[in-house]
């Protein structure tokens, strides 16, 4: 039997301060557990990418965005290894303008925490592959 395929939109934020990265851990109920990755998700059905943003950075991080320039789009296909599934996700990539809050985890979602990284100290993490060429789009 042919292995599923499946596509899906996401909008994901790079937000900075002081040199630092805001990134979000993966939860157990992904697939990529402990990985890294910018806040963000899925852009349900009728939302716009930025109405989606805000709703996730506030999930994820409990943070209060203002939604900056498109960054551009990201698209990768990857197998799962839960599902007899290929996904193949685009990414659309905003930089986040400013911000407002306290930083908490999200509790009982795909992610587990949310935490400031320096810049510097990403290749000391497991960070998503997108991750990297997200800040690639800001050059």
């Amino acid at each position: 039997m042919a292995r599923i395929e499946r596509q899906r939109l996401a909008v994901y934020g790079v937000a900075k301060n002081d040199g630092q990265l805001l990134l979000c851990r993966a939860s157990a109920q992904t697939e990529v557990e402990g990985w890294w990755w910018l806040p963000g998700g899925g852009v349900d059905f009728g939302e716009s990418p930025q109405e989606a943003l805000k709703r996730e950075f506030v999930e994820e991080t409990g943070l209060i965005v203002t939604v900056g320039p498109l960054l551009g789009i990201l698209s990768d296909v990857r197998a799962r290894t839960r599902v007899d599934e290929d996904i193949h996700t685009v990414r659309v990539i905003y930089a986040i303008s400013s911000f407002s809050g306290t930083v908490t985890a999200e509790i009982g979602g795909t992610t587990d925490h949310a935490e400031w990284h320096g810049l510097d100290t990403l290749q000391n993490l497991n960070v998503a592959p997108y991750v990297l060429h997200a800040l690639d789009l800001e050059a």
